[in-house]
């Protein structure tokens, strides 16, 4: 297996990880791409698709009851989240994962009793308006409060803050957004928590793509790799998929202003860890221009991680409009990257 150069730490890792060489997409577009990967929907009207993070906690609950089912590290606003399943299913979103799970502590003045006393009393008064509006969306409203009272008394509250590792480990992992969003990964992990996505922006390098790529790559490998032997060590790479992958590729020439543009028709993506046979390339393409052996549409790649991921991928569930979907609509697992 040949790794770039700016990947030293992800590359000690390669022997627990496949690469998916033949990847393929039909979206080009920013918001098209990320949506459609993310879901394995293209956008259509009203309709908004569940995520994984979604699929995984309405087929098999939370792993840890007092935590959220899923949480998605991002600063996009535009994450599909749980799509058109309830609001219990949607994932906790976090745009800064140093300052973990913030308004989550009662102030040192309110003592947990007088705490309660104002519960009671909020629920007194939201008593009559819940029997009126006996709606799904005023219920809703009312489990998001139970769940997050749930989560403030809970012991577990402490897998978001980061305080509490070594300095050593925040070395390990680095600096920045997404590397504090590896290292809360890791750390919800090993709390129960599902699914856990963290993502890290500014690949767009339509221009100057030798001074950026470096640095951007960089930021990438320190935290990556860090997360993969962190797990590895702890004995939860065995149980945990790692997935590494983006909205689409880019281009196998660089063009006239130095950079790379968009470019769905072949790219790569890597799974590690929960069951993959590791060391292996999976598809090839022709010098990164077409895909010439084992073509990886994006259903059929988000099926290979419900695979892993013990969903049902044939199960039938349905829309507010009662359309029918599947986890990743027709898409059919690469089965034979477990070991």
């Amino acid at each position: 297996m040949q790794i770039s150069e700016y990947l030293p730490e992800t590359a000690k890792m390669m022997h627990r990880g496949a690469v998916i060489n033949s990847l393929t997409s039909t979206q080009g577009a920013h918001a098209q791409g990320n949506y459609f990967q993310h879901t394995s929907y293209t956008m259509r009207g009203a309709t908004r698709h569940p995520t994984m993070g979604a699929w995984l906690q309405k087929f098999q609950g939370k792993g840890n009851t007092d935590l959220p089912g899923s949480v998605i590290i991002t600063g996009d606003s535009k994450h599909p989240g749980g799509g058109f399943f309830e609001a219990a299913f949607q994932p906790l979103i976090l745009n800064d994962p140093a300052k973990g799970l913030q308004n989550s502590r009662m102030p040192t003045s309110l003592s947990e009793s007088d705490f309660d006393y104002r519960l009671g009393l909020s629920a007194k008064l939201d008593q009559s308006f819940r029997q009126t509006y006996n709606y799904n969306g005023v219920k809703a409203y009312a489990e998001v409060y139970k769940d997050a009272i749930k989560v403030m008394k809970s012991e577990d509250l402490a897998a978001f803050d980061l305080s509490k590792e070594s300095a050593e480990t925040h070395a390990a992992y680095g600096d920045g957004s997404f590397s504090q969003g590896c290292l809360l990964a890791r750390r919800l992990i090993e709390h129960g928590v599902k699914f856990v996505e963290v993502t890290l922006g500014g690949w767009d390098m339509h221009q100057d793509i030798y001074a950026r790529l470096p640095e951007r790559a960089a930021d990438l490998d320190k935290a990556l790799g860090a997360l993969l032997a962190d797990l590895d060590r702890r004995g939860l790479l065995d149980d945990t998929l790692v997935v590494l992958t983006s909205e689409f590729g880019r281009t196998p020439k660089i063009n006239q202003n130095d950079g790379r543009d968009h470019y769905p028709k072949a790219f790569s993506s890597v799974l590690w860890g929960g069951g993959i046979a590791g060391g292996q390339v999976y598809g090839k393409t022709d010098k990164g221009i077409e895909v010439t052996e084992n073509k990886v549409g994006v259903p059929d790649f988000n099926a290979t991680i419900a695979y892993a991921l013990g969903l049902p991928l044939d199960m039938v569930l349905y829309s507010s409009t009662k359309r029918p979907f599947t986890v990743t609509d027709k898409g059919q697992p690469i089965t034979s990257l477990f070991a």
